[in-house]
């Protein structure tokens, strides 16, 4: 059985431990970022090199992480799981591959692009009925942006996929970004907009067709713990990683989120770029279950970068600050 599987139902239960917090490696990145969706191209070693990877390096990313025992879910373009699936690297892993039902416009980040600062429109490259075959997980991301017109689109979009996917049988975990751009919501109160959001999205929603968990941006802990604490049987709260930031930012914003009630962290960046990404998600792991604090495995990474001889993109003084400014306002 998956871990993901076992992880849920002990989170629904209400038997959760920290041992059952679960990790997504999220390398989907090619249906937002094209070309630099691979990250910089490293050495045998880990080391910088100049220009950016290809898909091939991007695949194999994804053959170890998955290889590596240390993850729950392998997220990534449908293109991408169709590849690794079809060399089997899923059959009997504990690893569930998970693919982007859908790539709306405001995560179309390539370079030189202004399509972030439109409101969201739904978009959807992959064809789902063809996806079945291949898996049967999948994101599905909405943005909420406060104007009648958009988010009405967006509802209408979301529900279609919801009946489409309920007739074959696909399971989803919803994403929910925030604005990319001044909606009229002060900034301290957009957290509990979308918490606000996400509720009226879902309760007409019959349990069939309910998403597994949830992907939000952490905009506080009060945002989170009111979320998280609504209806933990249902909605299980997990947490977007963002831009790259420091170590500390990636250790920092798992300890906070988890106690403040997300049971699920999905990282792209923060591991995509880590100067070792099997290093990083291992004491990820750590942090959650408490075993060491964000301080502390900050120093941890940087003593096994070094025994590996591999050199850290910032210095240790840097990369243990908090530079997160949702994290340091919290501080």
């Amino acid at each position: 059985m998956k871990t993901l599987d076992t992880k849920l139902a002990r989170i629904r239960s209400g038997a959760y431990r920290p041992q059952d917090f679960i990790i997504a490696d999220a390398k989907d990145g090619d249906m937002a970022f094209g070309l630099l969706s691979p990250g910089p191209r490293r050495d045998a070693s880990g080391n910088l090199l100049s220009g950016n990877a290809n898909r091939a390096a991007y695949l194999q990313a994804m053959r170890e992480m998955t290889g590596s025992g240390l993850i729950d879910i392998m997220l990534a373009s449908a293109s991408s799981v169709e590849i690794l699936g079809q060399e089997g690297l899923f059959d009997g892993s504990p690893v569930t591959p998970a693919v982007r039902f859908n790539d709306t416009t405001d995560i179309w980040s390539q370079r030189g692009a202004r399509y972030t600062q439109s409101h969201s429109r739904p978009f959807r490259t992959a064809r789902i009925a063809k996806l079945r075959p291949v898996v049967d997980l999948g994101l599905y991301s909405i943005t909420f942006s406060n104007d009648v017109e958009s988010d009405l689109r967006t509802l209408e979009a979301y529900s279609a996929f919801r009946a489409e996917a309920d007739l074959l049988g696909l399971r989803h975990f919803l994403e929910v970004f925030n604005p990319a751009f001044d909606v009229a919501i002060p900034a301290g109160e957009l957290g509990h907009y979308i918490g606000d959001c996400v509720v009226r999205c879902l309760g007409g929603v019959l349990a069939a067709e309910q998403p597994l968990f949830l992907k939000l941006v952490y905009n506080g802990r009060r945002a989170m713990e009111e979320l998280a604490n609504y209806d933990s049987a249902r909605l299980v709260v997990g947490i977007l990683g963002g831009a790259k930031g420091t170590t500390r930012d990636t250790f920092e914003l798992l300890a906070r989120a988890e106690q403040a009630g997300a049971r699920v962290a999905l990282f792209g960046r923060k591991i995509n770029y880590a100067e070792c990404p099997l290093t990083l998600v291992a004491l990820m792991r750590r942090v959650i279950e408490r075993e060491v604090s964000p301080v502390e495995a900050v120093k941890v990474y940087h003593a096994t970068l070094a025994s590996k001889g591999i050199r850290p993109i910032l210095a240790m003084a840097d990369d243990v600050e908090i530079s997160d400014p949702v994290l340091r306002a919290e501080a």
